[in-house]
């Protein structure tokens, strides 16, 4: 028996947990409190996607007539053929059948239905990849081929990271929802609930916190909320998470509390404990950031005035009772930071609460969760990771900040290294100027392997406009600084942005084009700007040319619909925009003209076509920071002293010879600078009190001259390309 039972309902990510129900029982391991937490997503797709289930999926299609398009029935004819394989499938995403995968790459080992008419675009992408990826890619394709034939004959709704997204989104009334709700439950819902009620029965909780992170969880998190309330009266129900943060501050229609008891924003350590004193102690009133019901009416309960705890003492997230080993890694679509995504075990983290510039006038920054900025120390970082990879037996971590702050990124850094751990690990960041080529280099030596942000516009307008705080040659800069350490870099691109001209929509798409052909950005994904109640611009659309259309609210108030003062549908630039993109991540289609890629007169680009390549030449090769800190992560040189004669004059040099993992290099210099680099480099390593720039050239100047002229030399010059770092 367990006092809560934590739940992520269907569906999130297929190849690793959703990480909320894992922060908030770390935290109630730090009270006493007794919990057990379920990823109900991945237990229901494994029981769909099952040859019990499965049969009787095709025996229910088949005998209500549901099989039409060509498509579901050639899947149908092949039954057999799924039915046979899909156990065996599953068990190879989950890593438990490896050898399968030289099978998986034939023409003739999986049937293949309509995902797998997309196969002519593979070479490109798995021509130079390993056969496991392949493989991946192929028996997800087959898993995807299934689903397809799930929402056409059985349940409309369904889908792998996402189940009836359409009732949460822009859902402003709860008529649509509760409708669906007095509906006779679906198939997927009859999985879920039975899986539901056995882990109730034999958890016996006193609460049950609901956890929706996202749109395409809220149907299943209320109907499993329905479920308890009939079955089980007894047990309170709460629901937090990402969806109620954003979508639900301003609910007030009371047939909401029909399924849940409770709803709580923002962090939930405070939210829930207090929730669990109320629920063992009817007469405790004190809350958190709640909705409830009382006397009939929807009340907002915010009447303790304990503060919020602090990040160093919420615990580390506690990964025991999920399946971990059931988790399937898929490879859906071969975008590479996609595929991080979808693929491998990743142990979520975050670095700092909140995000530290809280600026971007299209973001939630009003929200707490972006507001209220709060890093965690370093050390304590990379305990948590030691806790988390001695219980996961994983050492991969996705740290989910908003925009991990560029000082903890290399104070973590140099921890991990400090450790001698080994990791790999990729967050999402601002492309801000700190990212310096030698920040970089710190981070690959880490094990950082990838970073995402946002470009968005790649306009310098707009980018004011937003109040991103940076530039399109900065980014390009950062990307470059990332790219060359061999970190791969994500950017999130945005159009129809408000007062977005098509000129600067055609014009973006050239900035992105060149980043491209270049090779300093690697992937990158278009959305469409929406305008959010907590952002910037929602709160005062008319200073930015929007017309807002404002419906009457009683359950979700996030998204608005809006009219832009130019007039344009920027939704038609959205098909050309990521046409594009794909081909530019196959690197193809740079030789043509933005133009190209519509099928509607644009204008043309006004950027020259060597725009990026100029802002990549500036330097701050030989800038002179006296309070940056010198690192060697490089090994210690082997020394050689010779005589160097020039006419009648004769003196000693040293020459200093490398080893790295992957070249050898030796450089020149005069015996006594020798000596003292030497020296030095013992002095610099990551496992010694950090010396600045300015302490080296005291230390210099000591015995020797001209710090600058040694410091700024080739020989030096070429040691800062193999790891000695200026931070």
């Amino acid at each position: 028996m367990k006092d809560i039972l934590l739940i992520t309902p269907p569906f999130t990510q297929l190849n690793t947990p959703y990480p909320a129900t894992a922060y908030l029982k770390g935290f109630l391991n730090t009270k006493g409190i007794s919990s057990f937490q379920m990823d109900l997503a991945i237990e229901v797709l494994l029981n769909l996607y099952s040859k019990k289930q499965l049969t009787y999926l095709f025996s229910t299609a088949f005998e209500n007539d549901r099989i039409i398009s060509e498509n579901a029935t050639r899947i149908y004819h092949l039954r057999e053929d799924y039915l046979k394989l899909i156990d065996d499938v599953i068990a190879f995403l989950q890593g438990k059948n490896k050898t399968l995968a030289r099978q998986l790459c034939t023409d003739s080992f999986l049937p293949r239905a309509a995902r797998f008419d997309q196969l002519d675009d593979m070479d490109w992408a798995f021509g130079n990849m390993g056969q496991q990826d392949k493989a991946k890619h192929f028996a997800t394709l087959f898993l995807e081929d299934i689903s397809d034939f799930i929402v056409e004959c059985v349940d409309e709704n369904f889908g792998f990271s996402r189940y009836a997204e359409q009732l949460g989104m822009s859902a402003n009334s709860f008529d649509e929802l509760y409708g669906e709700l007095q509906q006779e439950i679906t198939f997927i819902d009859t999985i879920t609930l039975e899986i539901l009620s056995k882990r109730i029965e034999s958890i016996q909780p006193k609460l049950v916190c609901l956890s929706v992170p996202f749109p395409g969880n809220l149907y299943s998190a209320f109907r499993c909320a329905q479920f308890i309330k009939t079955n089980y009266p007894h047990i309170a129900i709460a629901m937090g998470g990402g969806y109620p943060n954003t979508e639900l501050r301003s609910v007030n229609d009371k047939r909401v509390f029909e399924f849940v008891d409770y709803i709580t924003l923002d962090d939930g350590e405070l939210p829930i404990e207090l929730l669990h004193k109320k629920v063992l102690d009817p007469n405790h009133t004190e809350l958190k950031r709640t909705f409830l019901l009382e006397n009939g009416v929807v009340t907002y309960n915010n009447s303790s005035s304990k503060a919020d705890y602090k990040q160093a003492y919420v615990g580390t997230p506690d990964y025991s009772d999920l399946l971990l080993e059931n988790y399937l890694s898929v490879i859906e679509i071969a975008n590479p930071m996609h595929s991080l995504w979808s693929d491998g075990r990743w142990n979520k983290l975050t670095m700092a609460h909140g995000c530290y510039w809280g600026k971007c006038t299209f973001c939630d920054i009003s929200l707490d969760y972006i507001k209220l900025y709060e890093p965690v120390a370093a050390s304590m970082l990379v305990d948590r990771m030691e806790q988390i990879i001695e219980q996961t037996g994983e050492s991969g971590f996705h740290f989910v900040d908003e925009a991990a702050p560029p000082a903890l990124m290399k104070s973590l850094a140099l921890e991990i290294i400090k450790r001698n751990l080994i990791v790999t690990w990729w967050t999402n960041i601002r492309f801000e100027k700190s990212f310096t080529s030698d920040l970089c280099q710190l981070l690959k030596a880490s094990g950082c392997i990838a970073v995402s942000g946002g470009l968005e516009v790649a306009s310098d307008r707009l980018l004011n406009l937003i109040d991103k705080g940076v530039s399109v040659a900065q980014v390009a800069q950062v990307a470059q600084n990332f790219t060359d350490s061999d970190i791969m870099v994500h950017s999130y691109l945005m159009f129809g942005f408000p007062t977005q001209t098509q000129q600067e929509t055609m014009d973006s798409l050239e900035m992105v084009r060149q980043l491209f052909e270049l090779g300093i950005i690697q992937s990158g994904f278009w959305h469409q700007f929406s305008l959010t109640a907590h952002s910037p611009i929602g709160k005062k659309p008319e200073d930015y040319g929007l017309t807002p259309r404002y419906e009457e609210i009683n359950f979700a108030n996030n998204d608005i619909q809006f009219t832009d003062q130019t007039g344009i549908d920027h939704t038609l630039f959205s098909f050309g925009l990521k046409k594009s993109l794909f081909n530019f991540m196959h690197g193809i289609g740079f030789e043509l003209s933005v133009n190209d890629w519509f099928d509607f007169k644009v204008p043309a680009t006004t950027i020259p076509p060597t725009f990026i390549e100029q802002c990549l030449q500036q330097s701050d090769a030989f800038v002179f920071k006296p309070n940056a800190k010198i690192i060697w992560l490089g090994n210690q040189p082997i020394s050689s002293v010779f005589t160097k004669r020039k006419q009648s004059e004769t003196w000693e040099m040293m020459e200093l010879s490398f080893f790295s993992k992957i070249n050898s290099f030796s450089i020149t210099v005069d015996a006594e600078q020798g000596r003292w680099l030497e020296k030095t480099l013992r002095k610099v390593t990551v496992f010694e009190s950090p010396k600045t720039l300015a302490e080296l050239k005291h230390d210099f100047e000591i015995h020797l001259e001209n710090f600058e002229l040694f410091w700024f030399s080739k020989a030096i010059i070429q040691l800062k390309k193999n790891g000695f770092l200026t931070l």
